[in-house]
């Protein structure tokens, strides 16, 4: 992760889905086989299932794995309410979500605490001071930011730095259909030393070409709670994108998912790309890309028709 001494795997296993769509023979089995392939980092979050994902994830460490084969990564700062959620990244509310977190997790530390998006409504500081509570208490020993932009990842790691708990990594949504990032928070995250960690990595499922010609009736896209998680990359701007994978693929001999998940490994700053497997066949489906080293014809190919549109103040 960046120039800390955290290390994660390639892949991480990421559990949106845990304890709704995936059950729990199917995480276990998941869990299993992610370690087996060499997998350590696992995502999850307080708010995935309502707190279910990481109630599963307590049940399998200790029992289908042990707890020092994987390096948990947990969010807080947004908490359920009588209106829905609502973002809360007070001191007062991360804390708690991190005790909660833990308590479900079945541990007594989380390898790295993450604020899961930014809250306008309480001073970074606040926020930071967290963080750094956090690290201090031993509740967690590395901390970082999701979703966040460039200036408050730059102005969290300053105000970290001066203590020595430092800012350890940006979680964010990066694919060859979501290249935002690119714009600021890379630059940043590479000027600051820290690692990124990309959710969504096949562009919510979209760069599988599962849904070139159809929706599949057993897809997010087709689920009523998920759908509209997976609709902005249905439109025609994704498919030539969607469409030059699927071309490298068959050229290549390999599945699109493989392509689209070695074009974002090479990226200089990514640590680590968080692939939500539903099932233990996609998962198994995204191991099998680790070893794939795209040649130079064809990751320029996949820059340039998915190239994200840079200009002022980005680009003097």
């Amino acid at each position: 992760m960046g120039r800390t001494g955290l290390r994660v795997s390639e892949l991480g296993l990421g559990t949106m889905t845990w304890g709704r769509d995936t059950d729990d023979l199917d995480a276990a089995e998941q869990l299993r086989d992610f370690v087996d392939a060499g997998g350590t980092l696992v995502d999850t979050a307080a708010t995935y299932g309502d707190g279910d994902a990481e109630r599963l994830i307590g049940s399998l460490l200790g029992d289908k794995v042990s707890r020092d084969d994987v390096v948990l990564c947990t969010k807080g700062g947004v908490r359920a309410g009588r209106s829905g959620a609502r973002v809360d990244a007070s001191r007062a509310g991360l804390l708690a979500d991190l005790d909660a977190s833990l308590e479900r997790l079945g541990t007594d530390h989380v390898d790295l605490f993450l604020v899961a998006c930014p809250d306008p409504a309480t001073p970074l500081a606040e926020t930071v001071s967290a963080l750094r509570l956090a690290v201090a208490s031993g509740r967690a020993r590395y901390v970082g930011l999701s979703n966040h932009p460039a200036w408050a990842s730059a102005r969290a790691a300053t105000l970290l730095e001066a203590d020595g708990t430092g800012l350890s990594g940006l979680e964010l949504e990066y694919s060859l259909l979501q290249r935002g990032a690119e714009r600021d928070v890379v630059p940043a995250a590479d000027a600051l030393g820290l690692g990124l960690l990309a959710w969504s990595p096949l562009g919510r499922g979209v760069l599988t070409g599962k849904y070139r010609r159809a929706i599949p009736a057993d897809s997010r896209a087709a689920s009523a709670h998920l759908a509209a998680f997976v609709d902005p990359y249905l439109e025609a701007a994704a498919s030539s994108v969607v469409a030059a994978v699927a071309t490298a693929a068959e050229g290549l001999g390999r599945a699109p998912l493989e392509v689209a998940l070695a074009w974002l490994l090479a990226r200089d700053t990514v640590a680590s790309a968080i692939v939500g497997a539903r099932t233990p066949a996609q998962l198994r489906a995204s191991l099998a890309a680790v070893d794939l080293d795209l040649p130079g014809e064809v990751h320029a190919a996949l820059d340039d028709v998915s190239a994200p549109e840079i200009g002022y103040p980005e680009r003097w």
